[in-house]
């Protein structure tokens, strides 16, 4: 079998998605005042209100001292605010403000767009399928 007819590795096919998506998203939510990191923060915090930024870091694939200053900026923004935890007031947990909440929903047209445009040769079984595989890998590679 000659190197030409080897499969191509799925770690680069999915290297080749994510750098991909990463450019369509930078491009779509810059006129936002956002990059994709901080749109991802901000998507988190619509589904899970009261993250701490070490959590948000864990969950956006980040450096905790990277999402730190990331909140920090989107606060100075308007877009989210932080109050101490009630269980531990050195724990600051954020939250979208309205103003969050409205950038958020604008941009989630363009956001929608892309993936309707990214899984449009795929039939609603194989988005299901796909997205099941794909929680099942990332799962894999992040246990313990």
């Amino acid at each position: 079998m000659s190197r030409a007819d080897l499969p191509t590795r799925t770690a680069y096919l999915v290297k080749q998605l994510e750098l991909a998506m990463r450019a369509r998203l930078d491009a779509a939510v810059r006129p936002y005042g956002l990059t994709t990191i901080q749109y991802t923060a901000l998507a988190e915090l619509r589904r899970h209100p009261g993250l701490s930024s070490a959590q948000l870091a864990r969950r956006s694939f980040v450096s905790a001292q990277t999402m730190q200053e990331l909140v920090a900026r989107l606060e100075l923004q308007g877009l989210v605010r932080r109050k101490p935890s009630g269980r531990n007031k050195r724990v600051l947990q954020a939250s979208l403000t309205a103003e969050g909440q409205r950038i958020l929903a604008e941009s989630d047209g363009e956001v929608d767009e892309i993936e309707r445009d990214m899984l449009a040769d795929l039939d609603p079984d194989q988005v299901t399928a796909l997205r099941h595989a794909l929680r099942l890998c990332t799962r894999r590679l992040l246990k313990d």
